[in-house]
Formats: structure tokens, sequence, C-alpha cells
């Protein structure tokens, strides 16, 4: 048994009201049915249906639950327990979904972190989590994340483990492959594991948040919550068990794993494809080759999957029939050309990590499909759309949305300080998005009024942003903003204002970033050396007349920012 001393989860949750609850329960949201039950019943049911294809690995789904039983078994043995935390940061592989099942069988708490993440995020994530083990790949795009796992580990009071998907894992790591190969008596195995398993109520996953204030929170989500986040999502997405789900954005974020995602698909008897990249070309070989059924996509793919398709119409696509995209807001011209084009329905999604999932339906007129973000799956998801005093505003003027419901926890983990912000006294999310609502139900999305940057379906905090820019001696004032791109959506600009007698040159910003080792995506991509950074009659920095800067800038250039 390990030394190691760590807090329990349940110290750092902020629980739903006990009549919440309750009423959860009684009205079926919550099942009381541990999260991996649902695979287990599936491969009950199905244990020769194919589960898994990544590359050339293909797991029914017996197969499947042997290596995630084996998983849960080999995790025990290195010691780690129930309610332990292990930082996951695997790209779109077979390994990660086995090992995240084995999580969810023995009851070990996965922490999603990003491939893109780096020493910067990942020790807080460790720290924050207290982490018991990484999981990591080899070396992934050139850059050697077993090396940085290591590094974090040896900082680490509580980490034990570096599990690394590799043919030669090196000394002091462990073979993640081997810890995820089939049980030895999958029988004895599947006994062992049903006869403890977690607490419906208890945290199966944490989530990370897309914060404004640096670095990402942890959003607990519990068996019950986030069993019913994937299962009402694969109803109202029309998946069964003939459900053929294309897994391509990184299976980490909310989007791909739950709504309905690879977990939404199990749930459903289905099946996952996998692949790491969105490139349209390797895209459309597998919708061909797998015949793909439905798959998920931030805006700057599907306009990417557009204007390939427009080019090259030999490959077969007519398996596809839903396309949803989300992470950002799909522009209407865009919107409207997914049928045609691809031959498709678009379903638009507009949710959040922390919970609330708003879909359009599948029998939606285009109207809605094309010009809304969609309305809440739930009945029981509670709305409003309010002013900055948190005034509700009048019939079908924008407003921040706030929500509550059965799948929207009450606080982030062990975050007391920043709960008091983002939640209200009586336990509505403060989303920081801006919302109209419809008379129909359904949401218009018109922006944010909280201070990120969307870069490719990836939040980056401008907070965040500006720390770093902060660290360098030339540096006096600087401010993040959102610079508008046709492929991405967003890049980071960094305005600054620099000492007396000093000089500042992109190339010099951004290697300060490097040297903070901070992920790739977060790096600025364009430096506005100015005099002064414009301010808000309160004193604040004027971002709205930075975006509106660099707009004009880049309207000038010829740029066509899209």
């Amino acid at each position: 048994m390990s030394s190691v001393r760590t807090s329990p989860t349940a110290e750092g949750v902020v629980p739903w009201p006990a009549d919440a609850a309750a009423r959860y329960r009684a009205e079926g949201y919550w099942e009381g049915i541990p999260l991996a039950q649902y695979f287990i019943a599936r491969a009950e049911a199905s244990p020769a249906a194919m589960a898994v294809v990544d590359g050339s690995t293909r797991l029914t789904y017996a197969q499947l639950l042997a290596r995630a039983d084996g998983a849960a078994l080999r995790l025990r043995e290195l010691g780690l327990r129930p309610d332990d935390r292990i930082v996951v940061q695997l790209p779109n592989c077979w390994e990660f979904i086995a090992l995240v099942i084995g999580c969810l069988r023995l009851g070990v708490v996965p922490v999603m972190a990003l491939p893109a993440h780096r020493d910067h995020e990942l020790s807080h994530l460790v720290e924050h989590a207290e982490a018991r083990a990484i999981a990591v790949p080899d070396e992934l795009k050139g850059f050697d994340h077993v090396a940085m796992a290591h590094r974090i580990a040896e900082q680490s009071s509580t980490v034990e483990h570096v599990l690394v998907t590799s043919d030669a894992p090196g000394a002091g790591s462990v073979d993640l492959r081997q810890v995820c190969a089939p049980a030895g008596d999958p029988a004895r195995a599947r006994e062992e594991l049903d006869s403890a398993p977690p607490d419906p109520g208890s945290v199966a996953v944490f989530l990370l948040s897309g914060g404004t204030t640096g670095l990402p929170k942890l959003i607990p989500r519990t068996h019950d919550d986030y069993a019913y986040n994937a299962k009402r999502s694969a109803a109202v997405c029309g998946f069964d068990s003939d459900t053929v789900y294309l897994g391509v954005l990184p299976l980490s974020h909310n989007f791909p794993l739950a709504c309905p995602g690879i977990l939404g698909t199990f749930i459903a008897g289905g099946r996952v494809v996998l692949t790491a990249s969105p490139d349209p070309a390797k895209v459309f070989d597998l919708i061909e080759r797998e015949r793909v059924t439905a798959t998920a996509v931030v805006p700057a793919a599907a306009q990417r999957w557009l204007e390939f398709r427009d080019a090259d119409t030999a490959h077969d696509l007519s398996s596809l029939g839903l396309l949803q995209v989300g992470g950002a807001r799909l522009a209407p011209e865009l919107a409207r050309r997914v049928g045609p084009v691809l031959g498709c329905t678009l379903q638009q999604v507009f949710g959040m990590a922390e919970g609330l999932l708003n879909y359009t339906r599948l029998d939606d007129p285009d109207e809605v499909i094309v010009h809304t973000q969609g309305r809440p799956m739930c009945e029981a998801d509670e709305i409003r759309v309010v002013d900055e005093s948190d005034t509700p505003v009048p019939a079908g003027e924008a407003g921040i949305l706030l929500t509550r419901g059965p799948y929207t926890p009450r606080g982030y983990y062990r975050a007391a300080a920043h709960n008091a912000k983002a939640f209200t006294g009586d336990g509505w999310y403060r989303s920081g998005d801006i919302v109209r609502a419809r008379p129909d139900g359904n949401l218009v999305v018109e922006g944010r009024d909280k201070d990120m940057i969307n870069r490719g379906g990836e939040n980056v905090s401008a907070e965040e942003v500006e720390n770093i820019a902060y660290r360098l001696p030339a540096v006096s004032q600087a401010a993040a903003v959102a610079m508008p791109d046709r492929d991405v959506g967003e890049r980071v600009c960094v305005y600054v204002v620099v000492r007396p007698g000093e000089r500042l040159t992109l190339e010099e910003l951004r290697t300060a970033y490097e040297q903070a080792r901070v992920g790739r995506y977060k790096w600025p991509e364009r430096l506005v050396v100015v005099d002064e950074i414009p301010q808000t009659k309160v004193g604040k920095i004027d971002k709205k007349a930075l975006r509106a800067d660099i707009a004009r800038r880049l309207e000038e250039e010829g740029s066509h920012p899209g």
C-alpha cells in the first residue's frame, strides 16, 4: 500500500442540494448505476459486436471489456485505489478508451488533460488533483511527452507512476499497453470488479474548464450525472446499435467523449472509429471505408471539409447521416451548405463541460438548424437569460446565460473563491455566454462576456497569455485579444506597450511561452506594439476597442479574416 496521502475528492466537491438530488433520482435522471455498467450491459448483450476500430486494431465489446478489466486490476496492482486520480494525456487511441473504462470500473478518477498541454498546464493538473499517476504517449508531433511526464513526476509529492504507450518504455515508465492487456481470467476479473462498484454519486471523471482566470479548473462529473449526459445525448442524436461514430476531436474533450461521443455510442451499442487528424482526405477515406454514420467537429474543420468536398467528389460519403458542429458558433453561410455539399444532417451543438447541452434536433426545419444553436436536451434543464445584475432581460433580448440542471455540477473542484463568482448563491452556473432565447425555445449564441479566445475549439484564457507576457522585462503593459481568422476562427493577438528604450519582436515574445512550457495553441500569433492601450471609463483595458482595431488592421492588410 502506498504511503502517499491525498485528499478524498468528496472534500473538494460542491454537492447538489439534497432536495434537488432527491428530485433527480425520483424523476429518473440519475439511475444509480456506475457509468461503466452501461458498457458492460452492451458487452453482455452483443459480445461479438465491434466496439472500437483504431487503425489495424479492431476490438469487439467482449475484447474491449477484457482489456478494461485487465487495466482496472493492473492499476490496483500498481497501488491505485478507488477515488485516486490519474492524469490522462493521450491522443485518440484504443488505449485511451480501455484505460478510461478501466478507471471507471475501479473507481479511479481520470483527469482529462489535452494532448496539446505542456509542463505548465500538466503540472497544475497533477498538483490540483493530487494525481497518483500520469498516462502519456511516448512522442506526439515531435514532442517528448515521456520526458515531460517524468519532469512533473519528480517535482510532485503524489505521482508514483508514469504510464506510457510505447513499444519500448524506458526505465521508470510503466508499459500502458501491457496494463491494458486482456485480463488473464476475464470471468474472474469481471466478478472481482463487480463485487465492489464505485458509488454512482461519486466523481467519475474530471473534465477541464475553459475558464478565463488562467489555468483550467477541474469539473467533477459524477457517474450519475455523466451517464445521463451521454445517454440522453445519444437518444436526442438518434444513436443506436447501427451507429458508427468517428472520433475526430481529442477524446478528452466533453464533446467527443459524451455528447454523445464515444460513451454515448457505447451506451447505444454502436461502433467507435478513431482518427488523430481532421484532415478531410484522411477523414473521408475513413468515412468511406468504415461506413461512418456520425461525427463531431468544430467550425474550422467543417469549413475545411466543405471546401475539400467541393473539389473532390470521389469519396463515397453516403453513409454519413449526421455532422455535429460545436465548440464555437457556426456561421449561417457555412451551416446552410452542410446538407447540400456533404449530404448529411447538420446538428448544431452548444454546450459546456460544466453541464448544459443544447442541440438542434434531427427533424428541425432548416431555419432552426442554420440559424440557432439548439435548445436544452433535458426538460429539467433550467435556463435564465439575465443582465449584469442578474435581472432577467425582456423576452427575445440578448443576455448572459445562467443554468442549473441534473447534469450541471454546482461548483468546480477545490475552488471556493472562484465558485463564489461562477455560481449564484442558489446554484445557477454563470456560463459567460451571451445568448438570445427565441420563442420556440432555441438559443442563438451572440457572443460571450468572458475574456476568452477560441482557437479552433480550444479555449485560451487571455489572462493566462498576458501573465506570461509580463514576465518579459521589456513589457510594460499587455493585453491579449481574439484575432479573427478564417481557418481556426480566432487566433491569439497580443497588444504590448514596451518600456522606454526597449523593443520587442513576436519571436522574442513567443520564446517566453516556449520557455514557460505552455501549450503551443496558446502562443501569440501576432504582436502589436502600441504607445498606449485604450481603457474604458472605469479604467479597465478596453478589449472591445482592441478587437475592433485588429479587425481593422486585418481588413486594411487584405488578410480577409473571415
